[in-house]
């Protein structure tokens, strides 16, 4: 158990400083005119100017041909193909032996970090590179202005329809800055998370039940949902990281309705 939680704490020990957003809350925060897009479920990749680093500060191996013409200024993005396709855009991205698979892949780009000027301003410096320099894997995510809170669920309706995870809203005033930020908003219809699997349990007939899974603040809890026939017979083992879904917390402040999405490679 003390090996399974320092392995959990390293891992996160090492992530990168980067802008990460807060939770959209309706009646908190005003993002009227702020910049909306859709939030890709890829792998978060940032471009250090020589390569791709993972969120956590690990190495990806991108190929030499896919990084050939990047910029050396800094962007974040995300190593994607499209939607509802997370286990192959996965495999293909933290493969250490990078393939010809990569060829599917295009970096979307949300961010210009340590750039000076507002959000657009910022994007506008990867816009005017690419048409010096046009690069069929990079694409700059499309921006929409919101409208207001109408305007947004209509969008997040017609994402969600398509099978896209949600939105990202960004304020568009204020330059660049690093950390969990106000600044930067997810929109989703449920929340995600990422857990250690310590342990299983199982029924009366040793069928699999449910993993016995720590996020990194400690909670411990039973996640037993969202599991398909063929993944009960063969679970998570010992050590994994997963990532599952929930929707807010109960009294005790574990994640309420939780279920699982999937086994989560090291990034």
């Amino acid at each position: 158990m003390r090996y399974l939680l320092l392995l959990f704490i390293t891992i996160y020990l090492n992530a990168l400083d980067i802008q990460k957003p807060k939770i959209y809350e309706k009646n908190k925060h005003n993002i009227k005119n702020w910049y909306m897009s859709e939030k890709l479920d890829g792998i978060r990749a940032y471009w250090n100017g020589k390569e791709f680093l993972s969120k956590n500060g690990n190495k990806i191996y991108a190929p030499l041909w896919f990084i050939k013409d990047f910029p050396s200024f800094e962007l974040d993005g995300e190593l994607w193909t499209k939607r509802d396709d997370f286990e192959t855009i996965q495999n293909i991205v933290l493969d250490k032996t990078p393939s010809t698979e990569w060829g599917k892949i295009t970096y979307n780009i949300f961010e210009v970090p340590n750039t000076k000027g507002a959000f657009s301003n910022r994007l506008e410096k990867i816009d005017f590179y690419l048409k010096k320099h046009p690069n069929k894997y990079i694409k700059i995510i499309p921006q929409i202005i919101c409208k207001d809170e109408t305007h947004l669920n209509e969008y997040l309706n017609e994402l969600l329809e398509k099978k896209a995870e949600g939105i990202i809203l960004k304020n568009p005033y204020l330059e660049y800055e690093k950390g969990r930020t106000n600044n930067s908003l997810k929109v989703k219809t449920f929340f995600d998370d990422e857990a250690i699997v310590i342990g299983h349990n199982f029924n009366k007939e040793k069928k699999f039940k449910s993993l016995i899974v720590k996020q990194k603040n400690g909670v411990i809890f039973n996640l037993g949902g969202g599991f398909s026939n063929k993944q009960r017979e063969n679970p998570p083992k010992i050590g994994e990281i997963i990532s599952f879904k929930y929707y807010g917390f109960t009294k005790n402040g574990k994640p309420k309705f939780a279920s699982f999405l999937r086994i989560r490679k090291k990034e």
